[in-house]
């Protein structure tokens, strides 16, 4: 017999080993980004104004996710309880030029900013002479230069110190020990991180890492380790029409700097508009732009959830419906201590049925008839859509 072959170890993540996990609204001063918060948390919690620092304090709120399956599974169980998959958003003060050093609210932005887990990068591509640039004129990417340098630099700092204690560990260090190699390796890689920062002049996001490599860069928490979105604040007219001379140039920024980084054109003006005309006037509100224009909000949460490599799962029943978030690549026992500790410390097994099992079967009983409900055990990996009912010991 062939000997089996062992399964293939999981590559570590950039970033925390959580669950709950966070994405931060970043940009210069005057770009919208307090706008946005409020628009997309539906409160007045940011303080949108025209001054810089208007928002000094970071202000959190937790954004439903849009999920279509989710609205199915409440319309088949009608349940007293309805609770969907969130997103923490954090609005964090406008950065400047200089706030690695310390300039404007540097060092209160930059701690706020190793925070999170992810970064929506707010650009601004309007003109209004009403509303002031910090750096005197409308220049989308001279801005995004502005903040990939200041955050470059701030974790070029803190991989400095890094290498500098790293080495003198590795000094110290003899030649016998699992823990002495150890000491001499971290030196290696904390070398090939700041190659990547200073050499390549790259994001460490963009470099190749092993798993070792990755773990020495989660604990180093680094800025640029963290996924970024662009959003892009367009007038309502240009974001009506699709249509904005900055965009061209932004996209091929993102070629060039961060390839692979998603790119999504937002008004915050006419987000602004929609909220405050109410949920039941929004098609005719919208409709007022032009036809075919439709809110970017639903695709900017979704796209900040999926950047954090969350998935969902649902628990259902006639009290509650509810979406959990967990890590793509989870194990049962884990999703289930998302709910409570004690069903991952005590568990038994899942009864699991896909969400596209239960949509064709039209019920659970029909879905049971099918065969499409499996007992799980511990080492099994929830998939994005699983509807869960666990079992847990005494």
């Amino acid at each position: 017999m062939a000997p089996k072959k062992a399964p293939a170890a999981e590559k570590p993540r950039l970033g925390r080993p959580s669950n709950n996990l966070k994405m931060g609204i970043v940009g210069l001063p005057n770009v919208g980004k307090s706008t946005l918060f409020n628009v997309i948390a539906k409160c007045d919690l940011g303080k949108a104004a025209n001054f810089p620092y208007a928002t000094i304090e970071p202000e959190e709120a937790r954004v439903p996710v849009p999920d279509d399956r989710f609205l199915w599974l409440c319309d088949l169980y009608k349940p007293k309880s309805q609770v969907p998959a969130f997103l923490t958003c954090i609005d964090i003060a406008g950065l400047t030029a200089g706030a690695s050093t310390g300039a404007g609210l540097g060092n209160a932005f930059l701690s706020n900013v190793r925070a999170v887990d992810g970064i929506f990068q707010v650009v601004r591509a309007f003109d209004d002479d009403e509303i002031i640039h910090v750096e005197g004129d409308v220049n989308p990417t001279r801005d995004m230069d502005i903040i990939s340098t200041e955050l470059r630099l701030k974790d070029i700092e803190w991989v400095e110190k890094a290498l500098d204690n790293a080495r003198k560990n590795a000094r110290s260090a003899g030649n016998n020990s699992l823990e002495d190699r150890k000491k001499k390796e971290e030196v290696a890689i904390i070398e090939k991180i700041y190659h990547v920062l200073v050499e390549e002049n790259r994001d460490v996001r963009k470099g190749d890492w092993n798993a070792k490599e990755i773990d020495v860069i989660n604990s180093l928490l680094l800025l640029t380790a963290k996924p970024v979105i662009y959003l892009v604040n367009l007038s309502p007219k240009d974001y009506a029409r699709r249509k904005n001379k900055w965009l061209p140039k932004i996209k091929e920024w993102i070629d060039q700097n961060n390839p692979g980084d998603q790119l999504i054109p937002f008004s915050a003006a006419l987000e602004e508009e929609v909220l405050a005309a109410g949920e039941e006037n929004t098609a005719e509100t919208l409709k007022q732009f032009g036809d075919n224009v439709s809110s970017a909000l639903g695709k900017i949460t979704k796209s900040g959830y999926d950047s954090l490599d969350l998935i969902r799962y649902f628990t259902c029943g006639p009290d509650e419906v509810r979406a959990w978030s967990i890590r793509r690549g989870t194990k049962a026992p884990q999703a289930a201590g998302v709910i409570h500790s004690d069903f991952e410390n005590k568990f038994v097994c899942g009864e699991i049925m896909s969400f596209k099992d239960l949509q064709e079967a039209g019920s659970e009983n029909a879905c049971r008839a099918n065969g499409n409900i499996a007992q799980k055990g511990k080492t099994y990996e929830m998939v994005d859509g699983d509807i869960a009912h666990w079992k847990a010991g005494a």
